[in-house]
């Protein structure tokens, strides 16, 4: 039996289930997901469920990650909402993809882990499913393991094996739909690892062992969008540190006054720090700050330079001058939730 594989959280309970359902079967999962989204979220996805099936002894065949054709395949329908004409589509070209393997390594039956979402329904899926087997002439197993406490069970046995809990279903257009801030979406210039980035995620994940302990926090989040400093109609090189905030997004300011190498500006609480004094805080060597901007410190380090519930712009410039500035900073900071290894 093909068993097309979603994520881990669906497809490990999903499995051990379809084990005992069909103890002379042989399983092989097959993840093919072309429609979520980004790529580097589709990495983090899978490198949780190759762990999964390793754990249950199950082989694994990835499949292409065709994005540019599912984005042909489901134009039209971006709007739709979850379980609408979008989803059948989805699921008729993963199914189908799933027929196909089947059908070449002759295999007589396929099913999908899809059965196991909470979002899904399985009555959608039937349908579908049945339409790609009399195509192809392979069996479809729709099996409901969610009754009978069998969500809860779910569950339960991801946190149990600290599995990847994905808090959106995957297509980019789902994610806009669900949340008014998508911070997958954001990615650092320089590849710095944001605060519960998939980045962050992917690491955690990879680092994960039997004996590790995942706990949840809540915490104050932070993408900066946009931002750049100005002088004598200049933009000068900047470095906006990790939660510089400010009401309104462009202002004016001039310098009040100026001690160990740190300007403080009449408007917003903006700090300039010159890049000398930053080297010394953060035991760094940068040239530039541009050499700063492409090679940056970690968040940790950032926080370094500012204090502890200081939400104020803190930004490093080459060298302090007493002039007049304009500054650009368009920024969210926003509640999340995150997970952390205990120790």
């Amino acid at each position: 039996m093909i068993v097309h594989i979603c994520c881990s959280v669906d497809s490990h309970y999903f499995l051990k289930r379809l084990q005992i359902a069909y103890p002379d079967e042989k399983l092989v999962g097959f993840f093919y997901n072309p429609n979520i989204h980004p790529y580097s979220e589709y990495k983090l996805r899978l490198q949780d469920v190759q762990r999964s099936c390793k754990m249950l002894n199950i082989e694994l065949i990835e499949g292409e990650y065709d994005y540019r054709r599912w984005l042909e395949v489901v134009k039209g329908f971006e709007n739709e909402p979850e379980k609408g004409k979008r989803c059948e589509i989805c699921f008729d070209n993963r199914l189908e993809n799933t027929a196909k393997l089947a059908k070449e390594l002759n295999h007589k039956s396929i099913t999908t882990t899809l059965l196991m979402s909470p979002k899904k329904s399985i009555e959608q899926l039937q349908t579908e499913g049945l339409k790609i087997s009399n195509r192809y002439h392979v069996e479809f197993i729709v099996v409901d393991f969610r009754k009978k406490g069998g969500t809860g069970e779910q569950f339960a046995l991801a946190k149990k094996d600290k599995l990847y809990r994905q808090n959106y279903c995957g297509c980019f257009y789902g994610l806009r739909q669900q949340r008014e801030i998508t911070s997958e979406l954001f990615s650092n210039i320089a590849n710095q690892t944001q605060m519960n980035s998939i980045e962050e995620k992917t690491k955690l994940y990879k680092d994960i062992t039997k004996h590790s302990r995942l706990i949840k926090e809540k915490f104050l989040n932070y993408r900066l969008l946009r931002a750049y400093v100005k002088a004598d109609k200049t933009i000068l090189p900047s470095y906006f540190l990790v939660y510089s905030t400010m009401k309104s997004r462009s202002i004016n300011a001039r310098v009040e006054f100026i001690k160990d190498d740190i300007m403080y500006l009449n408007k917003e609480n903006i700090k300039f720090i010159s890049l000398k004094y930053a080297n010394k805080i953060l035991k760094t060597s940068y040239k530039s700050v541009k050499e700063m901007m492409f090679n940056p410190p970690s968040i940790k380090n950032e926080l370094k330079l500012r204090n502890n519930y200081d939400l104020s712009p803190i930004v490093i410039l080459d060298e302090l001058r007493d002039t007049r500035y304009e500054i650009y900073l368009d920024a969210v900071t926003f509640f999340d939730v995150r997970e952390i290894i205990d120790l």
